[in-house]
């Protein structure tokens, strides 16, 4: 119950993250946002943006080794005043939890996306019951369920052991990782970069022309949600057996995962046509299956259900870390912090578990490529505001001098990173506005959560 995660286990927490449900479902998703060329550029100022956010976590792990819970930690210290503090730390808690249902939700919506290519009925658009005038497909009704078994599935593994969540992720990561190499090998053989295109031009499934800029802004959103998960290792700060082992674990798991992701990305871009990957709900098997024909297919999809399947451990085990941390520090109900006999966080976990499977019914009416783009907008929204808040943190320290006090030239190092990562956050919040819809359900996580402090916060669950 005690253990502590090393280097290599926060690493892999990182990793598995961060590439989860993006890699394997992203070249589909920015067919439908951007030219590749487009693509390409908004993975190149993503890319940028996050480094700095990276930077500003790990710096802050090791400059407030105390501050174990992240984002909720840095809100809360933020202020001199308690009762201020505490409505901050609370705050930030909330929304990045919120944050976590839609996340969850995602990841387990595209494992179900490439289940598809063993059970073809979950594509079935037959008509299994009707409700009124509101009917249910066969295949969005069956795809609902499988979700929801992995969801509870993962659950009651994690309720016998929570640390077991560490070797599973780890053997996720090392198959994903020797898979991904595969893939890169044969994506090789057929990749056309008469499909990347020569220009920035770019007609939107609308029919609307977007300038190279506007591609960028327009892919902005799904590139960062390839990243996000980049705290991981920040959050598990209570668990972790050195502070200077969550910013390197930080650091070498944003370079791994973006290298991935800008590889496997163009690649798969290059094996296929924009109007394919715009059709696709498995791009990479569907690349995959052109190489070494329909075994390619089934390899691709098995190696992309055990990679979804550790990273939705991986997501469910920082979802329910948060709430059950705040807890411990009177941030949340003194509910969450009750675990079993385990060890494992039950409480926090099982409420988690509901309000993501809430998010698991966007898959009833829709495809699993729009339910996925939908949960992914809101939670990559919700995750922006924990950003911004722990990069003003870290201006905060550079401001004052706070643990500066015989590096001046770190802290100008420091203050510029911070600036960067500020302007950055900033910038993907405001691109957000473009889908006003998803833009406010995202924020408004963040809106409720405090609409019910008063309440919430006054009775002891």
């Amino acid at each position: 119950m005690d253990k502590k995660w090393g280097l290599w286990i926060l690493t892999t927490f990182v990793i598995g993250n961060m590439v989860g449900s993006g890699i394997f479902i992203l070249p589909a998703t920015l067919a439908v946002d951007s030219s590749p060329l487009g693509s390409t550029l908004a993975w190149a100022v993503t890319g940028i943006g996050v480094l700095f956010i990276a930077l500003v976590f790990g710096n802050l792990a090791v400059r407030k080794p105390e501050l174990k819970a992240g984002p909720q930690s840095y809100a809360q210290d933020m202020f001199s005043s308690p009762k201020t503090g505490r409505i901050a730390g609370y705050s930030m808690a909330w929304g990045y939890w919120a944050a976590n249902w839609a996340a969850t939700a995602s990841v387990i919506i595209s494992f179900a996306g490439y289940l598809t290519t063993f059970f073809p009925v979950m594509q079935s658009n037959k008509i299994w019951f009707t409700i009124g005038n509101y009917s249910v497909e066969v295949g969005k009704g069956i795809t609902f369920i499988i979700c929801s078994a992995a969801l509870w599935g993962i659950q009651l593994i994690l309720s016998r052991s929570f640390n077991s969540a560490g070797k599973l992720n780890l053997a996720a990561t090392i198959t994903k990782v020797l898979g991904f190499a595969f893939f890169i090998i044969a994506a090789l053989f057929i990749f056309d970069a008469s499909n990347l295109g020569g220009s920035a031009e770019y007609i939107d499934p609308s029919g609307n022309p977007l300038s190279l800029g506007g591609q960028i802004n327009s892919a902005a959103i799904s590139t960062l949600w390839a990243f996000i998960g980049i705290e991981a290792a920040v959050m598990l700060s209570n668990r972790a057996k050195s502070q200077n082992d969550v910013k390197k674990a930080t650091i070498i798991g944003l370079i791994v995962s973006l290298i991935i992701y800008m590889g496997i990305t163009l690649l798969t871009m290059g094996a296929l046509s924009q109007e394919e990957l715009r059709g696709s709900q498995k791009p990479l098997a569907d690349a995959l299956e052109q190489v070494i024909g329909s075994g390619g297919s089934y390899l691709m999809s098995g190696l992309a259900i055990i990679s979804l399947l550790g990273s939705a451990i991986g997501w469910i085990v920082v979802s329910s870390e948060v709430p059950y941390q705040a807890a411990k520090v009177n941030l949340f109900p003194a509910f969450f912090a009750k675990t079993n006999k385990n060890g494992t966080p039950i409480r926090s976990m099982t409420l988690t578990n509901i309000m993501t499977q809430l998010f698991l019914f966007s898959t009833i009416s829709a495809t699993v490529t729009q339910a996925y783009k939908f949960s992914m907008t809101i939670a990559t929204l919700a995750y922006l505001i924990p950003y911004l808040v722990s990069a003003v943190y870290q201006l905060k320290l550079v401001i004052t001098g706070d643990t500066y006090d015989l590096t001046k030239r770190a802290r100008k190092i420091d203050g510029v990173i911070t600036v960067i990562a500020l302007f950055y956050s900033i910038w993907v919040i405001k691109t957000g506005t473009a889908n006003m819809t998803t833009f406010l359900l995202g924020i408004g996580l963040f809106v409720f959560g405090l609409l019910i402090y008063p309440l919430w916060m006054k009775k002891k669950i």
